[in-house]
């Protein structure tokens, strides 16, 4: 049940160009300034514990209506108290109660004041700034196109920056870029842009003061374009529209919207790391824009073809792994490409049957392609169209078929951003979540749409299998998500691989580097209330007994997030509860060993707590420890290896 609260301040100002107006977050630690700078351009800082942590930056839009970065005057400020309680299963936390500053400014032209033509709306919460623009009709004017977004970010000298370079359009394989799957840089220098274009969402900063501020959307739908951020020099970035390739060229860079529009949400969190790590700023801001046709079941699912590739994808292979889901208790089975041609519609409502008897659920792959890539993968030239497409999702609903992933979309234009939407809308008519791979960043999915579960928007776990670098520097590419790119959304990585090897008879192919206790780690680290492991039917027999039952018993849904301990790239601690019961886990990716003591006050003291733990070869085990009296644990953790601490 959710519940909004809005009390007003009744605060109304009128000021002149010169004044700053300030909007203060509820415990007074947050705050926006606003000013207008000379030719009535308008600006905004914002302040954490009264050090700038976004100097002067400007705000506004251009439209085909107007230039609405100049020129104008403010007309007033009004100011009013908003909280919202609400309850989402899919998220980092299940009970969430918002409180912030909600500051409304209204803008006119300087030289017809009496037209309001933009208000900008400001939430200030105690870690977190955003804002978005209302754009208002203009006499008979009731829609129009919006070209341009002024909305900048100036982070003060000395920041550095942990950010996932922009791929020009059309290229990579299969020419599917962009599709948020490139290396994150990790406290290089501001001043750059990237490969040339910018960086993808979300963006993460350290200012000299030891300040971190992430930088993201949210709310964005089919109504509007999916954005990036540019790097204008030095130490600013601003908003940045789509690249005019993607969509193979097809559609405008631009948005049209109708009259008045609200804009999607600018989010700016900021503080120490935990604020970062423990966000629900992409949630907090967004509402449900349609009901759930079903209670969802998330849950635990196997997936061959991370191990077998495409060859896995036939009909004894698949009924192997629902016998494998069975065994573990998982609630799913992701049956990956060319299913249609290698196993075909008959033998998959065969294999739907057949999971059904065993309480296991199928997750059937698409390709998203129309017109904009060369990705040949079939079923193709199916989620694209909405009458083929619902004459598919009836199929699977008669078929008992649980979800879909729908993979290689075309980039962040207004038509793709709809295409997400559509899929996502009718796919909740036929009872199916979605998982989206190849694909642009979640902005607030989990809230917006019932069905949806998780996306990819991430280098994962098939570049494990497909590259002996990316096994080489798993652990610190795992030590970078649960700060930057699953702070904000679902992320679909498919690892947790118990597999020594990333092949069938794992003998051959590229080599883990990782332990089996960081494997059982990232299991709690990453975030997705869906789970599809990278865990393979000979697990049950070659990995440790220990390993397989704590993989059996893992939650994917939680209630509540703590940020421990942590750096981007180099280590991470964290704990989350599901049940009542908390998990605590930690990974290492610098070759030093990690040596810490940390306080676990979520463990009473004189607890008897499960310890899973690295040697210094890799070797894992499980032991039983008391919690002291002071609640404290002392752990190790070597390069590549991990902790897991639980009661």
């Amino acid at each position: 049940m959710k519940k909004i609260f809005i009390i007003g301040l009744g605060l109304m100002l009128a000021f002149s160009t010169a004044q700053a107006q300030t909007v203060t977050s509820p415990n007074g630690k947050v705050a926006v300034i606003l000013e207008l700078i000379e030719g009535g351009q308008p600006c905004y800082r914002v302040l954490y514990e009264g050090q700038d942590v976004i100097e002067r930056s400007a705000l506004g839009l251009k439209t085909n209506i107007g230039d609405f970065t100049q020129g104008l005057v403010l007309k007033e400020l009004t100011q009013k108290a908003v909280s919202d309680t609400y309850q989402l299963r899919n998220i980092k936390q299940s009970c969430v109660d918002y409180e912030a500053t909600e500051g409304v400014a209204i803008y006119a032209l300087k030289d017809k004041p009496e037209m309001q033509v933009m208000d900008i709306i400001f939430r200030v919460s105690d870690r977190d700034v955003a804002f978005r623009y209302r754009i208002q009709p203009q006499k008979e004017t009731r829609v129009c196109v919006v070209t341009e977004e002024a909305s900048s970010f100036a982070l003060p000298e000395g920041t550095t920056s942990f950010l996932c370079p922009q791929s020009k359009p059309m290229g990579g394989f299969a020419r599917t870029s962009p599709s948020y799957e490139t290396p994150y840089t990790c406290d290089e220098p501001v001043g750059k842009n990237g490969w040339g274009e910018g960086y993808t969402f979300p963006c993460l900063f350290k200012t000299a003061q030891e300040q971190w501020v992430l930088i993201s959307e949210t709310g964005t739908d089919g109504g509007y374009v999916g954005c990036r951020l540019l790097n204008e020099q030095g130490g600013t970035y601003r908003i940045g529209f789509p690249q005019a390739g993607e969509l193979n060229g097809a559609g405008a860079t631009s948005a049209a919207v109708a009259l008045p529009c609200e804009t999607p949400w600018r989010t700016i969190t900021v503080g120490p790391l935990a604020n970062i790590a423990e966000t629900t700023v992409a949630f907090d801001l967004v509402q449900p824009k349609y009901k759930a046709s079903q209670e969802y079941v998330y849950g635990k699912g196997s997936w061959s073809w991370i191990i077998g590739m495409d060859p896995s994808c036939n009909f004894d292979e698949q009924k192997r792994y629902i016998d494998f889901s069975a065994a573990m208790g998982y609630q799913s089975v992701l049956i990956d490409a060319f299913w249609d041609q290698q196993i075909g519609y008959e033998k998959i409502a065969e294999l739907a049957r057949y999971g059904k008897e065993k309480g296991v659920g199928i997750f059937l792959w698409y390709n998203s392609n129309g017109a904009w890539n060369d990705a040949f993968q079939t079923p193709i030239g199916k989620m694209n169209n909405s009458r083929i497409r619902r004459e598919e999702m009836r199929w699977m609903q008669e078929n008992g078929i649980r979800g879909i992933k729908v993979d290689f979309f075309g980039g962040d234009k207004q038509p793709m951003m709809q295409l997400y939407e559509d899929i996502l809308s009718d796919a909740n008519d036929f009872g199916l979540l979605c998982i989206f791979h190849g694909c642009t960043l979640p902005r607030g999915w989990e809230r917006m749409y019932p069905n949806y579960a998780a996306s990819e928007a991430v280098l994962a776990s098939e570049n494990l299998h497909f590259g002996q670098g990316a096994c080489d520097a798993e652990a610190y590419n795992a030590c970078i998500h649960p700060f930057v790119r699953n702070t904000v959304g679902s992320m679909d990585f498919g690892g947790s691989a118990l597999n020594k090897r990333y092949s069938a008879d794992n003998q051959h192919g590229t080599t883990r580097r990782t332990s089996d206790v960081f494997a059982l780690a990232v299991a709690v680290l990453f975030q997705s209330a869906v789970q599809h492991f990278a865990l393979a039917p000979n697990n049950l027999d070659d990995a440790p007994a220990w390993a397989i039952d704590f993989m059996k018993s893992v939650p994917t849904t939680w209630e509540e997030v703590k940020f421990i301990d942590g750096y981007p790239g180099k280590y991470v601690i964290l704990a989350r509860k599901s049940g009542g019961r908390w998990y605590v886990v930690g990974i290492n990716a610098e070759k030093e060993t990690l040596k810490k003591t940390i306080t676990l006050p979520m463990f009473a003291a004189g607890s008897t707590l499960q310890v899973y733990s690295d040697d210094a070869q890799l070797n894992g085990s499980v032991k039983t420890v008391k919690q002291n009296k002071r609640q404290q644990l002392s752990i190790t953790i070597p390069c590549n290896g991990g902790i897991v601490v639980t009661e």
